[in-house]
């Protein structure tokens, strides 16, 4: 994914600065407003239970005593996340609604025919956290290792991989799984996180593409073995679990980002408060810590930092998937 010195923007100089600035540019705005005077809405497009959700939730009940307003989260599922997207982005302008989503925005575009360009009617305010994806199996089928699972499916074509929908960053990691390994694996999409992680705990699906937040509790009971991660690095918290490139194949690193948009046309000055809020949100000890066990890392920065990460992503994605001939109409 794009590497803009991504693991420092929270660390020194740069969370602070980050600060700094929005403080010097909303601040005359904050004198002569009295935004925010109503709840603030946090679109989230996809269902509960999944990182999306999880990262929503976390930072808007830090940044709720800032604000002297409640932050609500407001889950609009379907379509692989674009009609979330799609309800953001018809929303006022106005600082009182903001789009948490991942890196879905940027690979969905080169996959479906959307009716929307995120890049031209949102506004990025907060880059918020990024984490490897988990490739994990049932126990039930008693594999204990990715070179296992491949295995398996080579005597058990047509295995399942259940993800959080069509176009997401998991369905393009699982269609790359599918080339690099030339096993028949099938694709099963959900509607968000938590409706997959419940089928594969039921072993309605074999395996499953999903976040380490939804995985962890599940692996720590014993009913899902984790087995490789595509991050660029193996987690500190998830030492064990070996990245794809440890497991031989080179290059395959895909991992997800979180972060905050607002309404294309919204005033700089509300966002530049939204995002000096944000990084005292990622900043709070307990948010860290509550990130640190879904094995998620914090970020902050910039919009302009952010934006430049979304852009580089998409220019990744619109590689990768051309190289997969991934298309899907709608």
């Amino acid at each position: 994914m794009a590497q803009i010195n991504r693991r420092g923007i929270l660390q020194g100089t740069l969370g602070a600065a980050a600060l700094a600035g929005s403080g010097a540019r909303f601040g005359a705005f904050a004198q002569g407003s009295d935004w925010p005077n109503r709840p603030v809405r946090f679109i989230v497009p996809l269902a509960p239970g999944g990182a999306i959700d999880f990262i929503a939730r976390a930072v808007g009940e830090r940044m709720s005593p800032a604000l002297g307003q409640q932050v609500i989260v407001e889950n609009r599922t379907g379509a692989g996340g674009t009609i979330g997207m799609d309800a953001a982005m018809k929303s006022a302008p106005d600082g009182y609604t903001v789009l948490i989503t991942n890196d879905n925005a940027a690979s969905a575009p080169h996959i479906m025919k959307l009716s929307y360009d995120y890049t031209k009617e949102m506004m990025p305010v907060c880059f918020l956290g990024r984490h490897g994806q988990i490739f994990a199996a049932h126990s039930s089928i008693g594999v204990k290792s990715l070179k296992e699972l491949l295995d398996y499916t080579k005597a058990n074509p047509g295995v399942g991989i259940a993800t959080s929908g069509v176009g997401s960053n998991q369905h393009v990691l699982c269609e790359w799984i599918k080339k690099e390994t030339g096993l028949k694996f099938e694709h099963v999409p959900y509607r968000g996180a938590g409706q997959a992680i419940n089928d594969l705990i039921a072993a309605h699906v074999k395996t499953a593409i999903l976040g380490p937040t939804s995985m962890m509790p599940h692996a720590a009971a014993g009913t899902v073995k984790m087995l490789v991660t595509s991050a660029n690095q193996r987690s500190k918290l998830l030492p064990e679990v070996p990245t794809f490139e440890d497991e031989g194949f080179k290059g395959m690193r895909l991992e997800a980002w979180y972060g905050a948009f607002a309404p294309a046309g919204t005033p700089p000055a509300l966002v530049a408060r939204l995002n000096a809020e944000m990084n005292k949100a990622l900043q709070d000890p307990k948010l860290i810590d509550t990130f640190t066990k879904g094995a998620i890392e914090p970020v902050g920065g910039t919009p302009e930092q952010f934006g430049a990460v979304t852009r580089t992503d998409s220019e990744k994605y619109a590689r990768l998937i051309k190289e997969l001939n991934l298309t899907i109409t709608q």
